[in-house]
């Protein structure tokens, strides 16, 4: 799934999820080490727990960051699923 970030440095971010757990993860753009760096992080994690972990970091004072919009992103993910 792609999610668009909104009032990040990173345009996007792609992930997978299989049976609640994300399984691969990629930001397009932002800085390289910081989102390769949380992408590693999350992989193998529960959904649920990354959503805990990185929802409400923010950056710079723009209300959000990469880590909190991965986390909106799943959120999405999930809504998804719910339907």
């Amino acid at each position: 799934m792609r999610h668009i970030n909104k009032h990040t440095c990173s345009k996007a971010v792609d992930f997978e999820v299989e049976n609640g757990i994300v399984t691969s993860c990629q930001f397009i753009g932002g800085c390289s080490g910081n989102t390769q760096g949380v992408a590693a992080l999350v992989v193998g994690r529960p959904v649920d727990d990354v959503i805990q972990i990185l929802s409400g970091i923010d950056c710079g004072g723009r209300g959000t960051s990469c880590p909190d919009q991965l986390a909106q992103g799943l959120k999405e993910y999930k809504n998804s699923q719910a339907d």
